[in-house]
C-alpha cells in the first residue's frame, strides 16, 4: 500500500528525534519524505544501523511514486518526467512539471538549425519569482539518412540541453546515439515493427525510450511489458495524439485510461506519457497561425490530463507563453502558496532618504508591488513580511499580518527605521490601513497609509513623499 501521509512514514523511522537529518523531530522528517524535499538517506540511523535495514527497504518501496520517474538529458538542464502518485493534484500534488521539447529537422540549413536551437535554449520568461524555460529539442529525422541525422545531433548537442531523437529507423537512432553517447536522449520510438532493434539500442546505450502504439492500448501494454521484462525500465508511453475530431477524443480517453491504471497499481503501464501537439501541423490546416493556435489548445488539454512530456513546433510568443504558464500553474502545489523569502529587499538604488514599504511574502503580491515600484523608477526599501504566502487583505483578516508580525520582520531583517533612513517612516498597504495605529505604537515610527492598489504608488509618492515633518 502506498504511503501518502507523514504519520504512515513515521512508523518506519527510528523515532528517536536525534536531529541528524536536520529536522527537530522524526515526524518533521516524515513530512519531508512525503513532499519529497527529503530522502531516506538523510536519516543516518536508518541507513547505518543494521536493525533498520528491513524498514529502510520497505520505506523506500512504499515511498516510490506510482508512475515511474524518468530522466532525460544530463547536467543542470536534465529533466525529470513522471513520478506522480495521484490523479488529482489537490490530493497531494503533481511533482514533475510537463516538459516541453520543440522540434528541429535534420534537413534544415545549418544556420537555421543553429538559430532555432539557440532560441529554444535561451527562452526565458520571468514569472512570479522564477524563470520559465523551454526544456529541450526534439530532432526529427525527415531525411531518414543516418549521416544527416548524426550531423544535426552534433550541432544540437553543443548547446547542452536535453534531446529527443525522433525516427522509426533504428539505423538513424543509432547514428544519433553515436554522435551524442553521453547525452542520455529519449528515443522516439519503438513500435510493433522495430521494437526488437530499438529495444536493443535502449539497452546498449542505457537511454530512455518511447514505446508507441497509436490508439491501441493492448499493443502498447504488451510492448511495454516486453521491454520491462528485457530490463528496460526507463520507458515513456505514446498512445497517439490525434489533432481533431473523434481521434482527439480517443487520444484524450487513452491518456486518462493509462494514468488511471498506473495510479491504481497496474505496474505494467505505470510510466510517463508523451503527447504530440505538433500533429496539429499535420492536420491539413494551411494557415500557420491557425495551426499554432490548435497546437497550443492541444498542449493545454494534455498538460491538464496527463502529458508528462510534449513535442511542439510553434515558437511564437502567443503559443509558448500560454503553454509554459499553464504548466507552471498546474504543477504548482495547490496546498502551499508560492512565497518569496521574508526579508528586506532593495528596489533600485535606495539611500537614507528613500521610502520604506512593506507587503506580504505571497509571491504574486510581492512581485506585483516590486514591478510597480521598479518600472516607475521609485528607489525604495521593500520588506516582505512572512504571512505564510497569503496576500495582504486575507492575511489582515486571518491574523497572519499584524503589527507584531511587521515589527518582527523588521527586527529579523536587521533594518532600523531610526538609523538606516533619516525619516523614520514606513508606508503600509492600503488594504492594511487598520493596522496604522498599532504599527505606530509597535514600531515607534510614522506610518503612512498607501493606496489600495500598488499601481497607484507613483501618484501616491508624488503627493506624499518626502513625508511632511
Amino acid at each position: 500500500m502506498k504511503i501518502n501521509s507523514p504519520l504512515e512514514a513515521y512508523k518506519y523511522l527510528p523515532q528517536t528525534n536525534c536531529g541528524e537529518c536536520g529536522e527537530a523531530t522524526c515526524m518533521a522528517f516524515a513530512s519531508k519524505l512525503i513532499d519529497r524535499s527529503g530522502k531516506t538517506t538523510d536519516c543516518l540511523p536508518l541507513i547505518k544501523e543494521k536493525k533498520f535495514a528491513k524498514k529502510l527497504a520497505e520505506l523506500d518501496r512504499l515511498l516510490a511514486p506510482e508512475i515511474r520517474e524518468v530522466v532525460i538529458g544530463v547536467g543542470d538542464r536534465a529533466v525529470k518526467i513522471g513520478g506522480d502518485d495521484v490523479l488529482y493534484r489537490h490530493k497531494l500534488t503533481f511533482f514533475n512539471k510537463t516538459k516541453m521539447f520543440f522540434d528541429v529537422t535534420d534537413t534544415m540549413e545549418d544556420a537555421a538549425l543553429v538559430d532555432r536551437v539557440k532560441s529554444i535554449a535561451n527562452f526565458k520568461k520571468f514569472y512570479v519569482g522564477r524563470n520559465l524555460l523551454i526544456d529541450g529539442v526534439a530532432i526529427r529525422s525527415v531525411s531518414n539518412d543516418p549521416a544527416k541525422f548524426s550531423a544535426a545531433v552534433k550541432k544540437v548537442s553543443e548547446v547542452g540541453i536535453p534531446m529527443i531523437f525522433c525516427s522509426f529507423n533504428p539505423a538513424v537512432l543509432k547514428a544519433g546515439l553515436e554522435a551524442a553517447k553521453d547525452a542520455n536522449p529519449l528515443l522516439y520510438a519503438a513500435n510493433k515493427d522495430n521494437w526488437k532493434e530499438v529495444g536493443e539500442l535502449a539497452l546498449e546505450y542505457n537511454v530512455p525510450v518511447v514505446v508507441s502504439a497509436i490508439n491501441d492500448l493492448d499493443t502498447l501494454k504488451s510492448l511495454t511489458k516486453t521491454f520491462s521484462d528485457a530490463g528496460i525500465k526507463n520507458i515513456v508511453l505514446d498512445p497517439g495524439t490525434y489533432p481533431s475530431g473523434k481521434g482527439m477524443k480517443d487520444s484524450f480517453t487513452n491518456f486518462l485510461k493509462i494514468r488511471r491504471a498506473g495510479i491504481m497499481g497496474d505496474t505494467e503501464i505505470a510510466y510517463p506519457i508523451l503527447a504530440l501537439p505538433f500533429t496539429a501541423w499535420m492536420s491539413g490546416i494551411s494557415d500557420p497561425v491557425s495551426a499554432s493556435y490548435w497546437e497550443t489548445a492541444m498542449a493545454a488539454v494534455f498538460t491538464i490530463r496527463y502529458g508528462d512530456v510534449m513535442i511542439l513546433h510553434s515558437l511564437e510568443p502567443y503559443a509558448t507563453l500560454p503553454e509554459v504558464h499553464l504548466a507552471e500553474t498546474i504543477y504548482t502545489d495547490p496546498r502551499t502558496p508560492v512565497a518569496v523569502d521574508s526579508k528586506m529587499y532593495k528596489v533600485g538604488t535606495p539611500d537614507e532618504n528613500s521610502p520604506v514599504l512593506f507587503t506580504t511574502n505571497f509571491a504574486l503580491t510581492y512581485y506585483t508591488v516590486e514591478s510597480d515600484l521598479s518600472s516607475n523608477g521609485i528607489n525604495c526599501y521593500l520588506l516582505a513580511v512572512n504571512t505564510d504566502g497569503i496576500g495582504v487583505e486575507a492575511a489582515v483578516a486571518g491574523g497572519q499580518l499584524t503589527a507584531d508580525k511587521v515589527k518582527d520582520a523588521f527586527e529579523k531583517s536587521g533594518f532600523d527605521l531610526k538609523t538606516d533612513v533619516n525619516h523614520n517612516t514606513v508606508i503600509t498597504p492600503g488594504l492594511a490601513a487598520r493596522l496604522q495605529g498599532d504599527l505606530e505604537d509597535k514600531l515607534g515610527a510614522k506610518v503612512l497609509v498607501g493606496p489600495m492598489d500598488s499601481g497607484r504608488l507613483p501618484g501616491f509618492m508624488e503627493k506624499n513623499w518626502p513625508p511632511k515633518k
